[in-house]
Parts: C-alpha cells; structure tokens; sequence
C-alpha cells in the first residue's frame, strides 16, 4: 500500500496557547495550565523527549503539545518562504 503524505492543517495556536498578565507575568503558557510554552522548547532543545515532558507536565496533553509543536512548525515555514527586505 502507498503511503500518501497528509497536508496539515493550519493550527490556530490561540486555541492552545495563551499570555496573561495574571499568569507567570504574561508569559505564554499552555491554555488553562500554568506551563510555559517555552519549557517544551527548551525540553526539547536539550535532547528531552516529548513523553518524558508529558509526564513531568501531566496538566499539558499529548494533542496540546502537538498542537503547539505543528504550530510552530506552520510559523516558521510561513516565514521561511517570505522574501526577506
């Protein structure tokens, strides 16, 4: 059976990330926790693996952190394609 390659779908990532001045002082975090986005990319960055992110920040879900990880994914393709001034 052919594999076929599934184009994405945009990710609105206000539907998973959110900065509030009343939590952590506006910093990004995962919607409805108090995680910063930053730490999955820094877990990330210094060889962590998504699972073992998980299970220290059992309030952020697999499809959440997924979500936010295509997101990125989408933003930084967008801007890679942008002509440069």
């Amino acid at each position: 059976m052919k594999k076929t390659r599934m184009t994405p779908k945009c990710v609105d990532v206000s539907d998973y990330i959110v900065a509030d001045p009343e939590i952590l002082g506006g910093d990004p975090v995962f919607r409805g926790t108090r995680v910063p986005i930053a730490s999955l990319f820094e877990h990330l960055a210094s060889d962590g693996l998504l699972n073992e992110f998980l299970k220290n920040y059992p309030t952020v879900t697999r499809a959440t952190a997924v979500a936010v990880l295509v997101g990125a994914q989408e933003l930084a393709a967008r801007n890679a394609n942008k002509p440069t001034a």
